[in-house]
């Protein structure tokens, strides 16, 4: 999966002097006025915002471990040994292995398909595997599962400890004594689809071994080397975040599609989806988006966790190559995994899909002693910003939060 994150500079440029007289002239635009300056110790916007008061209010998007913001802050003389003791031991065996990896299952998704017509939505640009049926299948889903599990061992996550919460749901004794009139020998209702929070693409290869689901990626995933094909195996919904078009509507209605074909047919592919729509540092959970929930199916909320001492696995403010880096380096990581009932909405909630989503975050938000923020993805973008220095980017500001 692509990152949401913008190209980072390590050399942040030098702020312009500003013009005497534009200070004393207020009909300049705001977005003449120069977005954030930074020094060696303070990164100030037009409020004069300095590093402390950025983090306060960017909290979600903080990194707390000893690599410090964007993974670029002094370490001690001992973590520079452990680091380089690393660098020359786990790093070459975990990158041969992890690409291995990666090639085997390649070549078992080729082989499976070959021959396969796909499954093809040409006015929205979708294609995947994912119902196709038979041996093929079950070979594509197991051998993915084990050896996405493979994966993580390789990448030192050793032992995953997975928990599963029998707690009482809101608005749940209306569903049980449901459930209860009806016949015994009827199934219990399907999930439409799996909600997690997003920490890290790490999570994505969890929740392979795991259930083996469908995600939402980028549009130009389909078109990667190796992950391309096994992306379309996992059957993902691709979708194209910059554009400016009604795009938005065409894959919105895929999604719930997606997720109403799930809950009603045994034989579909299950869809995972984050609603946060980025990722965090894992004490966080930002607004629901409303995709996952217009379905109205019921939902299977999964919370994820990484706890750690040194390295945090946490996807916020740090470059996807330095993030994979000191991953590689780190002897052993570490996740959790909470698994929660599965929610049945209400009647007021299948009419209101944002109450919807409100109530499944705020049991997760509940449940993982998770802190609820308001903010998002634009807002992760001007933090972005601001640890870069850049002070000519007033469009960040204007970035649909999409």
């Amino acid at each position: 999966m692509d990152t949401e994150l913008k190209s980072m500079n390590p050399d942040p440029p030098k702020p312009e002097q500003p013009d005497p007289a534009s200070r004393d002239d207020g009909s300049n635009s705001k977005d003449d006025r120069p977005l954030l300056k930074s020094d060696s110790n303070r990164i100030s916007s037009t409020t004069g915002e300095s590093i402390e008061e950025l983090e306060k209010k960017f909290a979600a998007y903080v990194r707390n471990d000893v690599y410090g913001p964007m993974g670029r802050g002094e370490l001690p003389l001992v973590e520079k040994v452990l680091l380089g003791i690393a660098v020359v031991t786990l790093v070459p065996i975990r990158f041969v292995l992890a690409l291995l990896i990666l090639v085997v299952y390649y070549i078992i998704c080729r082989v499976c398909t070959l021959f396969s017509a796909p499954n093809r939505d040409e006015e929205e640009e979708q294609e995947d595997f994912a119902h196709m049926g038979g041996w093929r299948r079950a070979v594509i889903v197991w051998c993915g599962r084990f050896l996405s599990r493979m994966l993580l061992f390789v990448l030192g996550f050793y032992w995953i400890s997975v928990s599963y919460r029998d707690i009482e749901l809101p608005d749940q004794n209306k569903s049980s004594s449901q459930n209860e009139g009806k016949d015994q020998s009827e199934e219990p209702e399907r999930l439409g689809a799996i909600i997690s929070n997003h920490v890290s693409y790490l999570d994505i290869l969890y929740h392979m071994s795991a259930s083996f689901p469908s995600f939402v990626a980028k549009r130009s995933v389909a078109k990667l080397p190796l992950v391309g094909l096994i992306s379309k195996c996992l059957g993902c919904v691709y979708v194209q975040r910059e554009s400016k078009s009604s795009d938005f509507k065409g894959v919105s209605g895929i999604v719930t599609e997606r997720v109403k074909e799930s809950h009603e047919n045994s034989s579909a592919p299950m869809m995972m989806l984050f609603p946060e729509g980025t990722t965090t540092n894992g004490d966080f959970l930002l607004p629901f988006k409303t995709g996952a929930f217009l379905a109205t199916a019921p939902v299977r909320p999964v919370i994820l966790r990484y706890p750690y001492q040194r390295f945090s696995p946490a996807w916020d403010s740090i470059s996807g190559a330095l993030h994979v880096f000191y991953l590689f380096c780190q002897f052993i990581n570490h996740m959790e995994a909470v698994w929660l009932p599965v929610y049945y909405p209400s009647q007021e909630e299948k009419d209101d899909p944002k109450l919807y989503a409100s109530n499944v975050r705020r049991l997760m938000a509940r449940e993982g002693n998770l802190t609820m923020s308001d903010i998002g993805l634009a807002e992760k973008r001007i933090y972005h910003t601001a640890l870069n220095g850049n002070i000519s980017l007033p469009s960040v500001l204007h970035q649909k939060d999409d």
